[in-house]
């Protein structure tokens, strides 16, 4: 159902308590969104595989199935940024959610002006993406940004979502070192206070996939204490 028509982007918000999706419809209307109501499961993965949608609202709790399943399904269909709406906030529940592919994770009850900050974020980051140059290669890796595809030595890898973002960013600074707080910053959420156990195993995953040995890995290196470099024989190049 879609309530009114914005300018700032289409947001799918699957939510099944009318008290809390109709108002909350409401106030993203008024911000220049777009908002389409689901209000279950089947109907969020009907509406994600239609395709058009700018950021999904997922309610973790829904009558037909768990909104993290429904999480699960769409980042393996699509790169729509996502934020989990949830009474579950546990830090373990956060990384949970991040690991299978969530963008940000909201704790209910919450304030709309946060939300609606959140997906202002999130969108600038997915566009920041967009505008990059359209490919970056540094020694035998290329990442094609537009497309979101990765090759080694000219054999595509298979990545996530938050591993393609993962890499992208510390490619975009080869040779230097970027923290850990700026990784979370930048590919997570500018908001996330939590633990960055996540950050490790998004690490762990692209070194896995760039056929890394884990005592000397030749790519993705460990500065103790500050965070991670790409280690290249050259610059990035467009």
């Amino acid at each position: 159902m879609t309530v009114s028509a914005g300018d700032a982007g289409r947001v799918l918000l699957v939510e099944d308590e009318a008290s809390i999706a109709d108002p909350f419809a409401q106030a993203l209307a008024r911000n220049g969104f777009q908002p389409v109501i689901a209000r279950t499961a089947r109907e969020a993965l009907a509406l994600g595989r239609e395709g058009g949608i700018d950021v999904v609202l997922l309610d973790l709790s829904l009558p037909d199935g768990d909104g993290r399943d429904v999480c699960r399904e769409l980042r393996r269909i699509s790169d729509v940024p996502i934020i989990m709406l949830t009474a579950r906030g546990t830090v373990t529940d956060r990384v949970v959610g991040l690991e299978l592919g969530a963008d940000d994770y909201v704790v209910k009850p919450f304030a709309v002006g946060e939300v609606i900050s959140r997906i202002r974020a999130v969108l600038r980051r997915a566009r920041g993406l967009s505008s990059a140059p359209a490919v970056m290669t540094v020694g035998d890796l290329r990442l094609d940004l537009r497309a979101r595809r990765v090759y080694l030595a000219e054999v595509e890898l298979e990545l996530t979502r938050k591993e393609f973002d993962l890499l992208a960013r510390l490619v975009r600074d080869a040779g230097s070192v970027v923290s850990r707080e700026t990784l979370m910053s930048e590919v997570w959420d500018e908001n996330w206070f939590g633990s960055t156990k996540t950050l490790d195993v998004h690490i762990a995953g692209l070194r896995r996939k760039l056929g890394e040995k884990p005592a000397s890995p030749r790519y993705i290196q460990t500065v103790r204490g500050v965070g991670f470099r790409f280690a290249a024989d050259e610059e990035p190049r467009p």
